[in-house]
């Protein structure tokens, strides 16, 4: 599946492709048609990137990693070997990825042809996450810290380092795509009707993934207004959802804090 995100009128738009692999990973393929680069966003595994590739006649340039986990690494020997692509990974992480060429850290760019991108410190689902914003496609790859409707397990960092990774993303440009790791989204739907269940804005979209899981679709991306209405990690700090949890008076970081228990305990 391509979806076409709408940059400078005066520029081709970069292409993005959601390629789903294992049983509910997601991996991201940007093309930028006026140099014909491609950069790949995790290797869940190699064979459909190397079919989504082989499909649009693309010579992969580049693979941004987000971290470490195998769900989002084991394609990658397989990809440079049969590819030559160069791999770009967090600094922080790099002692346990996969050989890096360029090892970056937040405030650096990436460049897929004309298109730049910002590398943000999302750390807290593990430490040395990163994320990739690209604001000319309008596009923001997320993995395991936002997520559709949710956010990831703290597999390794603090509740406080996970709200400040996602206030950074909750910053960004509303209608920015969010392009996130998992299949999850039906299962964090049913979490965040328990949290708000008279969000009116969260019942439509829970009607609209479960119509969408029906066809089989996906429901990755999503956009950051979408987050912002019914994520309820990402409204953690509204008097609203602090009401609705019986943490009126709490920071947001203990209230977050208070909802990611609920969430593993789910």
């Amino acid at each position: 599946m391509g979806t076409l995100l709408n940059p400078d009128e005066n520029t081709m738009p970069m292409e993005i492709v959601t390629v789903p692999c294992l049983s509910d990973n997601y991996a991201f393929l940007c093309h930028e048609p006026s140099s014909g680069m491609t950069a790949l966003v995790d290797a869940p595994e190699a064979g459909p990137i190397l079919n989504a590739l082989k499909e649009r006649s693309w010579t992969l340039d580049q693979i941004l990693i987000t971290h470490h986990h195998d769900d989002h690494i084991d394609g990658v020997p397989r990809l440079v070997s049969e590819t030559g692509a160069k791999v770009i990974g967090a600094a922080a992480d790099a002692h346990r990825l996969p050989p890096l060429d360029r090892a970056v850290a937040e405030g650096d760019t990436v460049m897929v042809g004309q298109e730049a991108g910002a590398v943000i410190d999302v750390s807290g689902h593990t430490v040395g996450h990163i994320a990739f914003h690209f604001p000319g496609a309008g596009a923001v790859f997320t993995a395991d810290s936002l997520m559709a409707l949710g956010c990831g397990r703290l597999f390794e960092g603090t509740p406080a380092q996970m709200w400040t990774s996602l206030s950074k993303l909750a910053a960004l440009p509303p209608e920015t795509r969010v392009c996130s790791g998992h299949e999850y989204t039906a299962a964090n739907a049913r979490f965040a009707l328990t949290i708000e269940p008279a969000n009116s804005a969260l019942a439509d979209r829970a009607d609209r993934i479960a119509a969408a899981r029906a066809q089989g679709k996906p429901t990755v991306p999503s956009t950051l207004a979408e987050e912002l209405a019914t994520n309820p990690f990402l409204r953690s700090g509204l008097s609203e959802v602090k009401s609705a949890i019986n943490m009126v008076g709490a920071t947001d970081v203990e209230v977050f804090t208070g909802i990611r228990r609920l969430k593993d305990a789910f």
